[in-house]
């Protein structure tokens, strides 16, 4: 049994990896993180950072080949995902994890009716009778805000609009009240009227089920929005982990800094908006050194050289940066 206060999922090493005729490419580099019941967590960074790969690993939907979760534990409850049989996988997903992606057209079939498909995901992981299934994915349509869910149910995807089609996504996925919700980026396609609905829909539903939220965006006004916890990453690593109020107030890595110098001011009329130079590095390429040092105004002699670890600063904020080694604090 796990105790209560154990967290729903616990990441500890976490290295993935897709092989080709050059070789490996770590895309996940030795990551590790943890969520509880009930928070929501935000992992940011640019395309390419390995967000959407860590989301994939957890729910092992890494294609092999090429790809490969090489080393580490992804610990769901206290059962480690890396090990579970694909048979255990199907009973996992939707029942235990669920995710809901950027594009709904891409999950959603479009042969079948939304009745159909959610039916059928109860019916599989819940084992209820078709009536049943049918009274239930109504019920959950109507919780996440569709109107005339009764009509919805007969619908196909192309008939529903990109809002009503991400909130049926999100119907779909709550429908088995998973222990853990993963988003990744669930409202880029939208426009930003939806796109708020769609947030305070996911905060209310986290607040009325206790499902613990990973948050999957490049947009930290999203995170600031609904996140409590923020990962940043940076070509496969983490590079900084704070409170998201933390974040915003105290950022300390060179790369946290530009993703918010990034984002546009109303107040602040400048004639063209800052971005952090350089491209993000293809994954493996950086063999030595701190992986941002290319791209960073503060870079000296050392950071090309070797790797920074994650310096423990005040209570949950830990940071990869040689600048803030000296500041480091035991484990708060």
């Amino acid at each position: 049994m796990v105790h209560a206060s154990a967290p729903v999922l616990d990441v500890r090493q976490l290295k993935t990896s897709f092989f080709s005729s050059g070789g490996e490419i770590p895309a996940v580099d030795k990551i590790s993180f943890s969520i509880n019941k009930g928070e929501i967590l935000g992992i940011v960074g640019e395309s390419g950072c390995g967000k959407s790969v860590t989301s994939l690993s957890i729910m092992k939907l890494i294609p092999q080949p090429p790809g490969k979760i090489v080393e580490g534990e992804i610990l769901l409850n206290g059962e480690d995902l890396v090990t579970a049989s694909e048979r255990r996988m199907r009973e996992i997903r939707g029942n235990d994890v669920a995710m809901i992606f950027q594009e709904p057209m891409t999950s959603l079939n479009p042969l079948f009716t939304i009745g159909n498909q959610m039916v059928e995901a109860l019916s599989i992981h819940k084992k209820l009778k078709k009536s049943q299934a049918s009274q239930q994915a109504i019920d959950m349509l109507k919780i996440v805000g569709l109107p005339r869910a009764e009509q919805i149910m007969k619908e196909y995807p192309h008939q529903l609009s990109g809002g009503m089609r991400q909130r049926v996504m999100i119907g779909m996925a709550l429908s088995c009240h998973p222990k853990l919700l993963i988003a990744d980026e669930p409202t880029t396609a939208l426009d930003v009227t939806i796109q708020a609905q769609i947030l305070s829909l996911m905060k209310d539903l986290n607040e009325q089920l206790e499902t613990a939220i990973i948050m999957i965006t490049h947009d930290l006004g999203v995170v600031a929005e609904i996140c409590r916890r923020v990962l940043v990453m940076y070509a496969g690593k983490i590079v900084e982990e704070a409170p998201v109020r933390t974040i915003f107030k105290n950022p300390k890595h060179p790369y946290t800094l530009g993703l918010l110098k990034s984002i546009p001011d109303i107040r602040d009329r400048t004639e063209r908006l800052y971005s952090i130079p350089g491209n993000v590095p293809k994954p493996g390429s950086i063999k030595t050194g701190c992986r941002f040092a290319a791209r960073c105004e503060f870079a000296y002699d050392r950071c090309h050289h070797e790797s920074p670890r994650l310096y423990q600063q005040e209570k949950g904020h830990r940071v990869r940066c040689f600048l803030h080694e000296t500041e480091e604090i035991a484990d708060a």
